[in-house]
């Protein structure tokens, strides 16, 4: 167990317990992440209570990559980098963070990837972009599909009920790597995420059942 290990671990009861306390959490298919090797979790985004959800949502440590902007803020910077988040500066390219995305993986970790590349502001799943596939192909991991939804509008004090749906893990054998491989296996992603997302909004609908099967 690494030093970010022992920070989630003491995480998870705490912060992941307050969590639980202001936006009442239930989580479906966790057991579909596999327990070792690397993998990229490829989540939708539309809240800043969103990293603790799907950290607490999750059987493993998850390793997410974050704008610089949130890294230079004071105390959350530090907080975040604990938790083991790396950085990476938005609309430019950005080698390092390739670089250290394709490490983590290569390590046999978990990285979390805001698949979207920021915040939805409609309230529902939007365009994947390649980032999670290229990491995929190029290290030949799978990626695991996950939604998120009750976070859309939400506000400190409303305790407005979140779940989180876990998709079977995914790989692409049949594509190329390369752009077009990229943007197909990206398609891909996200027509997974986008069924984990409405099997919530179904299950919010009907009282959020304490076990349900997300879709493959």
């Amino acid at each position: 167990m690494n030093t970010t290990d022992v920070i989630w671990a003491l995480g998870r009861p705490t912060i992941g317990g307050v969590v639980r306390l202001l936006a009442p959490l239930r989580v479906y298919g966790a057991e579909r992440v596999p327990a070792e090797g690397g993998v990229v979790l490829a989540l939708n985004h539309f809240s800043w209570l969103d990293p603790a959800a799907f950290g607490q949502a999750s059987p493993r440590t998850i390793y997410y990559m974050a704008k610089a902007e949130a890294h230079a803020v004071p105390g959350l910077g530090q907080l975040i980098r604990a938790f083991g988040t790396f950085s990476v500066r938005r609309g430019e390219s950005d080698r390092e963070a390739v670089r250290m995305m394709r490490t983590i993986v290569r390590e046999g970790k978990a990285l979390g990837l805001f698949a979207e590349g920021t915040r939805q502001r409609s309230g529902v799943p939007g365009e994947v972009k390649p980032g999670a596939a290229m990491v995929a192909l190029q290290e030949d991991v799978p990626v695991v599909p996950a939604a998120i939804h009750g976070t859309q509008g939400w506000r400190l004090g409303s305790f407005r009920p979140v779940s989180v749906a876990w998709g079977e893990p995914m790989t692409f054998p049949d594509l190329p790597r390369n752009a077009k491989g990229y943007r197909e296996a990206s398609a891909r992603v996200q027509d997974a995420i986008r069924r984990q997302f409405d099997f919530l909004v179904d299950a919010h609908a009907v009282g959020r059942p304490k076990t349900a099967l997300p879709p493959a």
